[in-house]
C-alpha cells in the first residue's frame, strides 16, 4: 500500500509528554549509564536539522513527497528532542542550543563540507539517488524505533517507557514513508539497487558516528545492543534492510557492532 504523504502531513503532530508524571524521576533517577544513552539520543534528535540541511542538496529535494515528508520529519525529530531534553532536565542535565552549537563547531570543516559532498555524491548518481536516501533512511529508522524499544525493556521506568512508545510511534511512521519509497525505486532500477548496496555495505554506522565520539557510540551501542537480546534486535532490524529489493543479507548493523567490538 503507497504512503499517504497528504494524510501524514495533516496529521502530523508533536509527541505529547504533558500528561506523564516527569517529577517522578526525582524520586525515582535514571542511573549514569542511562541518562549517557538519552543524551546522545538527544544529541542526534537535534541535529536532524544538519542532516535535512544536507539533503536539500541533492535530487532528493526535487522530488515533491520527498520534500514534504522532510519538512514534517524534521520537525517531529525536533520535539523528540525536546522530550528527551525534558527528561534529562530533571536530572539536572541541560541540553540548550549554546551546547549544540558548540558540538556542532567542533565540527569543524566536516560540518561544512557535508552539504557539498551530498550535493557532489547526488549530482553524479543522478535520480537513483533517491533510492539510496529512502534505503539509508528505512535503515536509520528502524535502528531508531529498535533503541528507543530496547532502551524501554531495559529501564523497565513507565514513565519513560510510555514517552519513548509515543517517539517509536512516530518513528514507525518515518520508517512507513522510507520503505515505501525505497521499495518502489530499487524495484525500478538495478542501478539503483546497486548503488545503495555498495552504500550501505561500505559507508553506513550507527545514526550518530558522524557527530558524536566513537566513545560514545560505544557506550551506546554496548548498552542497548549487547548480549543475546542486544543481537536478536540487531538482526530483526538486518532483516527488515535485507527484505528489499536487492539488498538480500546485508547484515549492517550486526557488521557494525562487531566493528565497535560491542560483545554478542
Amino acid at each position: 500500500m503507497a504512503f499517504d504523504i497528504d494524510r501524514y502531513t495533516a496529521t502530523s503532530v508533536s509527541v505529547n509528554w504533558a500528561d506523564l508524571d516527569l517529577e517522578s524521576f526525582r524520586r525515582h533517577p535514571l542511573p549514569a549509564d542511562s541518562l549517557r544513552t538519552l543524551r546522545y539520543m538527544a544529541d542526534v534528535e537535534y541535529h536532524t536539522v544538519c542532516y535535512t540541511r544536507d539533503l536539500l542538496t541533492t535530487p532528493s529535494h526535487r522530488e515533491a513527497d520527498v520534500s514534504a515528508f522532510m519538512t514534517m520529519w524534521n520537525r517531529e525529530e525536533f520535539w523528540h528532542g525536546e522530550a528527551l531534553a525534558a527528561v534529562l532536565a530533571l536530572h539536572d542535565v541541560t541540553v540548550d542550543y549554546d551546547v549544540l552549537k558548540a558540538n556542532r563547531l567542533k565540527l569543524g570543516w566536516k560540518d561544512k563540507l557535508d552539504p557539498m559532498k551530498q550535493s557532489v555524491l547526488g549530482g553524479l548518481v543522478g535520480a537513483d539517488f533517491v533510492a539510496v536516501h529512502m534505503s539509508w533512511g528505512a535503515a536509520n529508522e528502524w535502528s531508531a524505533i529498535t533503541a528507543y524499544n530496547r532502551m524501554a525493556e531495559l529501564e523497565q521506568n513507565p514513565v519513560l517507557a510510555e514517552l519513548l512508545r509515543r517517539i517509536a510511534k512516530q518513528e514507525a511512521r518515518h520508517v512507513a514513508f522510507y520503505t515505501s519509497q525505497a521499495r518502489e525505486r530499487l524495484a525500478a532500477s538495478t542501478k539503483a539497487q546497486k548503488i545503495t548496496r555498495f552504500a550501505l555495505s561500505h559507508f553506513w554506522a550507527p545514526v550518530g558516528s558522524s557527530i558524536m565520539s566513537r566513545d560514545d557510540v560505544t557506550h551506546v551501542m554496548g548498552h542497548l545492543m549487547s548480549g543475546p537480546d542486544g543481537r536478536r534486535a540487531a538482526r530483526k532490524v538486518d532483516d527488515s534492510i535485507s527484505s528489499m529489493p536487492g539488498l538480500g543479507g546485508l547484515t549492517i548493523v550486526q557488521d557494525a557492532l562487531d566493528g565497535l567490538g560491542i560483545p554478542a
